[in-house]
């Protein structure tokens, strides 16, 4: 960490980087008494003045909370893009869930993205980033041959866009108890998610969904009318679009199905306790369940080095493609999502892979090494996938490395980015990024709450 240390020096005071209190577009006592707690318990100074910039970054800047017909709704923006994201919205606020025991206002928040998520699953499952103005009509209607709806932003079918909603309400009923937000509209949501699900299985046709775009970045169009190469039926969803809403090679993209199975065992769960439908339930769980059976199946491969590995995409076909990237759902991910055990022997073979130049978007440099994506090109690493690997290890000597790689290369901005240059920090893109932010505050609270003495260490 020394060369952090020595950038640190530049900094007098460490002056916050947050947005005075009066703009601020949400504020939670609970937050801020974490951010007290963390702060005054870190020997770093850098660290300590990161963690309060990126830990509340969602809530100073993002949220756009209001109460509709006596129900909270809550509009997450990612940052730089004015539009809500399914993925996005969930995982900037996933950290700030244990918080709300002793923070209402904070919970009424999170149950606003709960209902709106919501809304904007009944508008179109298959979309992946929605408006708050829902007569709003989206610039890229212009170039895509979709479907294109008032009110969505894009429309790019990912399966963990279903998944993430899913992730929040069963997270948010676990800590609070709180049912209000599973109403009829939440089962009926529910009940739409396994019926794209069911419909992308493709197991009599190819389904409804289809999308092609008018444009020179390669990774924005889909071949074969908008529907991708062939994927032969067996029990994998399709997803015609990654988490970094880049187009698949093959359609079955591995990381996402585990993480169907997971949603799906717990919406089950949900329907049974809080609706008593044991017929939806049973359908999630039977659905999860084939989704599983097929991943033993055909989710592992042999790598000459490595052994047995999970694929990152396969086509069900025999062909495999071998790579990861930061956007989470990632192999990387599967044990942070709850999709696999961190000790599974192929998962471990799977990171020893991953966290190599094996993996053809894992890059080194001279100012850091970790994993990239395709949707920012080579030689960009990822602050969300060296976060993500730290949150997965169990290894104290590459968590330290890894929040220290964070600490020496926000490029004196106090805030993570999408990206940085392996050899040169100040080449970043996104200096308004939200999810990397508030993930990175979930990293330093969760380790100074598990292992205090590693985060005093550096």
């Amino acid at each position: 960490m020394q060369k952090g240390n020595l950038f640190a020096q530049h900094f007098i005071d460490f002056e916050s980087k947050r947005p005075p209190l009066a703009v601020r577009h949400f504020s939670s006592d609970a937050v801020e008494a974490m951010i007290k707690t963390i702060q005054s318990g870190l020997k770093n100074k850098e660290l300590a003045w990161l963690f309060g910039n990126c830990f509340p970054n969602t809530l100073d800047t993002t949220v756009d909370f209001s109460m509709v017909n006596n129900r909270p709704d809550t509009y997450v923006i990612t940052g730089d893009i004015d539009a809500m994201w399914l993925r996005d919205s969930t995982a900037q606020v996933w950290p700030y869930l244990p918080l709300m025991r002793s923070d209402k206002k904070l919970q009424q928040l999170i149950a606003g993205v709960i209902n709106r998520q919501v809304k904007c699953i009944h508008l179109d499952p298959y979309a992946n980033a929605f408006y708050k103005d829902g007569n709003k009509v989206s610039e890229w209607k212009e170039t895509d041959v979709t479907d294109m709806k008032a009110g969505i932003h894009e429309r790019k079918w990912e399966i963990d866009s279903l998944c993430y909603p899913i992730r929040l309400a069963h997270e948010y009923w676990k800590w609070t108890g709180d049912t209000t937000p599973f109403d009829a509209q939440w089962k009926e949501a529910v009940s739409l998610t396994v019926k794209t699900f069911k419909e992308q299985q493709r197991k009599e046709n190819l389904g409804p969904y289809h999308f092609q775009r008018r444009t020179d970045w390669a990774t924005d169009g889909v071949p074969l009318v908008g529907y991708g190469y062939p994927a032969k039926p067996n029990g994998l969803i399709c997803s015609t679009f990654r988490p970094s809403d880049d187009a698949t090679v093959f359609s079955y993209l591995i990381p996402s199905n585990f993480f169907a199975v997971v949603s799906l065992q717990q919406a089950a769960e949900m329907l049974n306790h809080i609706h008593r439908d044991t017929a939806l339930a049973n359908e999630c769980t039977a659905l999860a369940n084939e989704v599983k059976a097929a991943l033993k199946k055909y989710a592992v491969t042999t790598h000459p080095s490595f052994g047995k590995v999970y694929a990152y995409e396969t086509n069900g076909f025999g062909s495999y493609h071998l790579m990861d990237d930061s956007n989470v759902p990632s192999l990387l991910s599967m044990p942070y999502l709850g999709a696999i055990s961190k000790t599974d022997p192929v998962y471990q073979n799977t990171r020893k892979f991953v966290l190599s130049t094996e993996n053809p978007f894992y890059f080194k440099g001279k100012a850091a090494e970790g994993v990239g994506s395709p949707h920012t090109g080579l030689n960009l690493i990822w602050p969300i996938g060296l976060i993500v690997r730290a949150l997965t290890s169990s290894d104290d000597a590459e968590i330290k490395k890894c929040i220290q790689t964070l600490a020496a290369t926000h490029n004196g901005t106090g805030f993570m980015h999408e990206s940085f240059h392996k050899d040169d920090p100040k080449n970043f893109t996104r200096k308004w990024f939200a999810w990397a932010n508030t993930i990175f505050g979930e990293l330093i609270m969760e380790t100074y709450q598990r292992k205090p003495s590693l985060l005093n260490s550096i």
